[in-house]
């Protein structure tokens, strides 16, 4: 267990991983029963069962797995690094595979009972974070999982790389909150405000996924929670900063 933690702090992050954790298999099991139990369960005949598969597979994999692909290289930080970038780039394709699901049951939906499609706020966003997201896992690929640039590159490239990160894990967040509240406006408009049981399980959803935000990216950006360096990686030369101010590299 002492090789999945960071160097500094073992024991609160650990606590912090596992609250993570928690949060984020929560947020998908109440978004399983929202779906399942007030709203009728699941299909793919373009009923409004299909349309259900939408945020069950938005939140498992554009919000839970892709926070959790973003996290193996603080929660395995002693491992070699290429079976991290290994392990993360599988879990983004499996986030985006389940994603890219997400995203066909609700067209398909659509176009069996004539909605229009892209008209909302959320189905902008939701597009642009789905593009951006197929856009960041095939350039991780070419830099880094089998890298065709230069060390020169690839340094360059990493911090544009971690920041769309956890960009991307944000609108997802933000674009998810959208979608639940316009949910609940077509479903419950009239008793939402009564506190239908419906309402308070989706709202209890919004606030579960805010937190899962808000914690991944404290455990990302916190100093202590990196990597530590290691010959694999100061061979690599992969850390902007350290190239350019002239020191041994390290790793995010």
């Amino acid at each position: 267990m002492d090789n999945l933690i960071p160097h500094h702090g073992g024991s609160v992050f650990a606590g912090l991983v596992g609250a993570s954790q928690v949060l984020g298999l929560v947020s998908v099991v109440l978004t399983g029963v929202w779906m399942g139990h007030y709203q009728g369960g699941f299909a793919w005949d373009g009923s409004a069962h299909e349309f259900n598969l939408h945020p069950l597979c938005m939140v498992l994999g554009l919000i839970f797995l892709h926070g959790d692909a973003i996290l193996v290289y603080r929660v395995f930080c002693k491992e070699a690094k290429k079976h991290v970038k290994l392990l993360h780039g599988i879990i983004h394709l499996l986030a985006l595979i389940i994603s890219i699901i997400g995203f066909v049951a609700v067209f398909d939906f659509h176009r069996a009972a004539k909605i229009p499609d892209m008209y909302s706020l959320h189905s902008w966003c939701g597009m642009a974070t789905l593009i951006f997201f197929c856009l960041q896992w095939v350039l991780g690929l070419l830099f880094f999982l089998f890298p065709v640039a230069s060390s020169w590159l690839r340094a360059t490239y990493l911090p544009i790389h971690v920041f769309c990160g956890l960009t991307l894990l944000v609108m997802a967040i933000g674009t998810s909150l959208l979608g639940i509240t316009e949910k609940l406006m077509f479903s419950i408009r009239d008793t939402y405000s009564l506190f239908a049981p419906e309402g308070v399980l989706a709202n209890m959803l919004g606030v579960l996924l805010l937190l899962y935000g808000v914690l991944l990216v404290y455990l990302i950006t916190r100093e202590e929670y990196r990597r530590p360096p290691n010959p694999e990686e100061e061979s690599l030369s992969v850390h902007f900063k350290n190239l350019t101010e002239g020191g041994v590299p390290t790793t995010p």
